[in-house]
């Protein structure tokens, strides 16, 4: 193994380590803390500081993994759901991180579009498991979900993870 992967390995543990805490941290905030999407932080970020492999694979395991450790979220239909939501937000965002110049505010259009994209992929699950379980899911539950519950968390995520990216950037600790 390379320096490189080894130093990829290490920053990805530390994102899903982060995506098993953080909502712990949020959570101490009833009455927004769910809302503020507190696992897509790490899974983003790992996208974009260790490339769409392992933004990827932490946003696929973080809600499993959270589920089986903790119980929250529920693994179905939630937990299932959210990990190919957060593998959409990681591998989308390490993918398009890695072809677009690192200038302006291409870390905003990168982080946009890796969170539409992971919304729609969430709502495509959980119309499938809906199908599977034989329950429904209106386009009144995926707007509900994936927008209107969803503004405190989109707003700090537009907000942090473009600084936070810089930052990085800046300090040379970006692998993508």
């Amino acid at each position: 193994m390379t320096s490189i992967q080894v130093r990829r390995l290490t920053y990805a543990a530390l994102y899903l380590a982060i995506a098993m805490v953080l909502p712990f941290v949020t959570g101490q905030i009833p009455e927004i803390g769910a809302m503020l999407c507190p696992m897509h932080i790490p899974a983003l970020l790992c996208g974009f500081m260790c490339g769409w492999p392992w933004g990827l694979a932490v946003g696929f395991a973080a809600p499993l993994l959270r589920s089986v450790l903790f119980g929250m979220p529920a693994m179905f239909p939630t937990g299932v759901a959210m990990a190919f939501e957060l593998a959409v937000y990681g591998g989308m965002a390490g993918w398009l991180y890695q072809r677009l110049p690192r200038k302006g505010g291409n870390a905003w259009i990168v982080l946009i579009i890796s969170m539409i994209a992971g919304r729609i992929v969430w709502g495509a699950a959980r119309v499938i498991l809906a199908g599977l379980s034989g329950s429904s899911f209106t386009w009144a539950l995926f707007l509900a979900g994936a927008v209107t519950n969803a503004i405190p968390g989109i707003i700090l995520q537009l907000i942090l993870i473009p600084i936070l990216v810089t930052a990085m950037d800046r300090a040379g600790l970006s692998l993508n």
